[in-house]
């Protein structure tokens, strides 16, 4: 039998009941802690997770202290994930945090030395990896069939209505969801992000206060070209969550809309304008395990906290996600193409 892990979640906001929903689904794992800066809203939550035995309150220091836990939950804002992440792992916890890793590039490289030295797995939300439909893609683009991978595009067009603070959060776009894309598109590759130009801007009608679209380019590592678009306020004619993804390899080229659409051609002509070409089947592929967004992701980190394994969202992979996002906010800053750097 798989020993108990103890968790505490920290901020019980909007995202904390996906948290919550998925940790009740793993066996062996127990919620004994609570933090919120408003303690009716961790109060509200172990009401409705039926966690009365749960420790409440507003100070992390306290919790830690008397629950002594081995896990905590970071679900706090952006700037919040440095002081939590660092002091939970001063405490000999392992931390399973919300995306983007941090604020700043300069505090994400101080967690990642802080969980190296105190030899706990610091681990970040990327749930999108998790999902069926990517890794099949993924499985399709490793097997060969459109020969050398050149080009990769994603369009993301969404016009989200949030309120709250992301209305009010500078570089929303390419901080609060861009980071989602910019780690699929090296899920997707197998490349690291080596350049970018990036054009950042607030089109005219929107409801944020700064930035909410955006172009980059990215050179990766092997000679890939990423391309990204996006707007978090685009009305109508919307893209999936998970973006609009088209890839061109030496030999055809697939397309997948996010959702349930696949698309693929290969080039089997060797003369002529446009060369004749035919249509390629993505076949389905098992992900085993890694699947179910929150769930999975929160199912493989337990299960590495427990055998001492290594997730695949952990923090020394996922800072080079994150340096793809301040890269492309240093390129939009400058008006250059920006080296980056992890």
């Amino acid at each position: 039998m798989e020993q108990e892990v103890r968790a505490i979640l920290v901020g019980c906001g909007g995202m904390s009941h996906a948290w919550l929903s998925a940790a009740r689904e793993i066996p062996n794992l127990r919620i004994v802690g609570l933090v919120d800066l408003k303690e009716e809203a961790a109060q509200r939550r172990a009401a409705e997770f039926g966690l009365a035995d749960a420790l409440i309150d507003t100070d992390l220091e306290a919790v830690l202290r008397r629950a002594t836990p081995d896990v905590v939950f970071d679900c706090t804002v952006p700037e919040a994930h440095a002081p939590v992440t660092l002091q939970a792992l001063a405490h000999g916890c392992h931390v399973l945090g919300e995306k983007p890793m941090a604020d700043s590039l300069e505090n994400a490289r101080a967690m990642v030395a802080a969980a190296e030295a105190a030899g706990r797995i610091y681990a970040v939300i990327q749930n999108r990896r998790y999902d069926a439909r990517i890794r099949r893609l993924r499985h399709f683009l490793q097997s060969g069939r459109l020969g050398q991978l050149t080009t990769f595009t994603s369009d993301f067009f969404i016009g989200a209505h949030f309120g709250g603070f992301r209305d009010r959060m500078e570089h929303v776009l390419l901080l609060d969801m861009a980071i989602h894309t910019f780690d699929a598109a090296r899920f997707l590759t197998g490349a690291d992000p080596v350049a970018v130009t990036c054009v950042e801007w607030n089109p005219p009608g929107s409801w944020y206060d700064h930035d909410a679209a955006a172009v980059a380019t990215f050179e990766m590592t092997g000679g890939i070209v990423y391309s990204y678009r996006g707007s978090w306020c685009a009305e109508g004619l919307n893209t999936s969550w998970e973006s609009d993804w088209r890839v061109i390899g030496t030999r055809g080229s697939v397309r997948w809309d996010g959702q349930e659409l696949f698309q693929a051609e290969e080039v089997i002509g060797q003369e002529g304008f446009l060369r004749e070409r035919r249509a390629v089947e993505i076949p389905e592929h098992d992900p085993g395990e890694k699947v179910g967004g929150h769930a999975g992701l929160l199912r493989e980190f337990i299960r590495c906290v427990q055998s001492g394994e290594t997730p695949e969202t952990n923090c020394t992979d996922n800072i080079k996600s994150l340096a793809m996002v301040f890269g492309a906010i240093e390129s939009a800053r400058q008006g250059r193409r920006v080296v980056i750097e992890v």
